[in-house]
């Protein structure tokens, strides 16, 4: 194990190894010349991520196993034909006895420890392998200077030194190939380039630096994919303003037959002047019927890999109005009495806009933190996937022991404000619940050398299980909603499978099945696009576009629409008091 020596979050950081008289490791026999020898140990350096267990890296500290095709001293192939086999960067290696054969060279076939492979003598003790010469240089310096190789395909792609139009035309080439969900979604790349060009082109001509910003930011809140989207934000901060900075003061839900009530008033608004109550139901803006209004509403720089959460955000945004609208005609119907058409002022309030949002955190939250109910099930929140590794992990075999050890009846599982993270970390902390190691899917990317997405059986995504002693076999129910996405999603899909957990919530999940990757555009915009698709075992698309639904659905009703609990809370302490 090696140290770092200088910050690691400032690149490039810097790490020392001190190296024993005599490694500990596996003597293998490379020079394939028939004769069983005593072999040499091979090493190559790499960064891993320390999470589980003591200070050795364990199986799910390697994500399971096998070389390092990142942040190590070795380059890999992306090659279809050769992926992930070794082709350059260097070795460590230690031949404990003289007359150890190793390679000088790829040999014909470009691959490493085959048949075809030159063969020298290797210096007794450690030797430092370059592989990108030819031949290979065996170095035997007391002090060795190794550079950890960041992958080919971890570069920040940049279009921003190209014009409006070139940068455009890049985009297109590049999401055309590398989309995760082109065909899945149905996407028209020509009929984009048709619609959208011609507005670079003017922007170009015209110097109009709003213009691009307006057509960019147009065709990527167009995009059918949650996942999809733009940054820094205050690129176009002005123009969301513009659209939503008026209000008359209230916050709509519609139920499940699509009825819209009212959920806050904002004190001293428009709305509460005229006597609406929380409660009322709205049925229609300027004398359209309020439903259709939704439908028609465009949730602007949001976008949806789901209609349900469309919908929702549609909701939101249904009472928001440029404040240039000056006032809008809304028939409302309090609780117990009739219908009442009447002209409210709009004006700049945005609490009922941040109230129609989920809830805020505050940033002083842990990774999640648990506690005990009042009815002695135990209850644990995740807020998210994105947070420190080693202490997400340390905190959940925290949780996991306590709830073991108190003998609580059941575990609740809180998802509803997780915005994802990573997905790895997230499978493996729904194994805590298996007692059989699981494959629960796959992920591909597009593969620039076969012209096609690649997925490579020996990446499957697994749940490899902790020690016995930290799985919990007990009820568990996992609460779901609009808002779990992406890495979320995953841990509700792993404990959904062969019943694991109860799914409990009003909504299916988000619906946002891959990963992502970002490239730069000019002025310094970011776009974040889905690259990776994910599948399930059985090579379906099964989050992206779909979400996971819940498997006890509570309705939404006027009554939980307006309750003052928590209704999918108690839903879910209903069910495990029950077993």
């Amino acid at each position: 194990m090696g140290q770092i020596t200088s910050d690691f979050y400032t690149s490039p950081f810097t790490y020392s190894i001190a190296l024993p008289i005599e490694p500990q490791g596996t003597l293998r026999d490379v020079d394939n010349d028939s004769q069983q020898d005593t072999g040499v140990m091979v090493f190559a350096v790499a960064y891993w991520n320390n999470v589980w267990g003591d200070p050795f890296l364990e199986e799910r500290d390697l994500s399971g196993g096998g070389w390092s095709t990142a942040y190590a001293s070795t380059r890999i192939s992306e090659d279809p034909e050769k992926r992930l086999e070794i082709i350059g960067g260097k070795f460590l290696i230690y031949a404990p006895e003289p007359g150890q054969g190793f390679p000088s060279g790829f040999g014909a076939d470009g691959l490493l420890f085959t048949d075809d492979d030159p063969i020298v003598e290797a210096p007794q003790g450690y030797s430092v392998v370059d592989m990108d010469s030819e031949p290979f240089v065996f170095d035997r310096a007391n002090e060795q200077v190794i550079d950890l190789i960041e992958p080919e395909g971890a570069a920040l792609v940049d279009f921003s030194g190209m014009s409006y139009t070139d940068a455009f035309d890049a985009m297109i080439e590049k999401l055309r190939n590398e989309y995760a969900f082109t065909e899945y979604k149905g996407l028209d790349w020509d009929a984009v380039v048709k619609k959208y060009r011609p507005h670079f082109e003017e922007a170009d001509q015209r110097g109009d630096r709003q213009l691009y910003l307006d057509t960019l930011s147009e065709i990527i809140w167009s995009f059918p994919d949650g996942h999809v989207g733009v940054r820094p934000f205050s690129l176009f901060v002005d123009r969301v303003r513009t659209a939503v900075e008026g209000g008359v003061g209230l916050a709509i839900r519609e139920t499940d037959d699509r009825e819209a009530y009212v959920v806050f008033v904002t004190p001293n608004s428009p709305a509460a002047q005229e006597g609406i109550r929380r409660g009322a139901r709205i049925l229609a803006v300027n004398g359209r019927p309020i439903e259709e209004v939704i439908a028609r509403t465009n949730p602007i720089s949001e976008t949806f890999s789901t209609e349900h959460n469309r919908r929702l955000a549609q909701a939101r945004y249904a009472l928001r109005f440029p404040l240039s609208t000056g006032s809008v005609e809304i028939t409302y119907q309090n609780a117990g009495s009739s219908p009442v058409t009447t002209t409210l002022q709009v004006v700049n309030e945005f609490d009922s806009f941040f109230y129609s949002s989920d809830p805020e955190l505050t940033g002083y939250e842990l990774p999640l933190d648990f506690r005990v109910l009042d009815d002695g099930l135990a209850y644990a929140k995740i807020y998210s996937f994105n947070d420190n590794d080693l202490l997400t992990i340390q905190l959940w075999e925290r949780m996991i022991r306590t709830v073991m050890d108190q003998g609580a009846p059941g575990l609740i599982i809180d998802m509803r404000q997780n915005g994802g993270g990573n997905g790895f970390i997230a499978d493996q902390m729904a194994a805590y619940f298996f007692d059989e190691p699981l494959v629960v899917g796959s992920r591909g990317y597009y593969n620039k050398e076969a012209g096609e997405f690649i997925f490579d059986p020996r990446s499957v995504q697994q749940l490899y299980l902790p020690a016995e002693d930290l799985r919990y076999s007990g009820p568990v129910a996992v609460l779901i909603g609009p808002d779990c996405a992406s890495a979320c999603e995953r841990f509700a899909y792993d404990m959904s499978l062969e019943g694991r957990a109860e799914i409990v919530g009003q909504y299916p999940t988000a619906g946002l099945g891959g990963s992502v990757d970002d490239f730069v555009m000019p002025e310094g915009v970011i776009v974040r696009y889905t690259a990776g698709r994910s599948l399930d075992a059985d090579g379906n698309i099964h989050i992206e576009g779909i979400g996971v639904p819940p498997t006890d659905r509570v309705p939404v009703t006027v009554d939980t629409l307006l309750s003052e609990g928590d209704p999918i809370l108690e839903e879910a302490e209903r069910i495990l008091l029950q077993f």
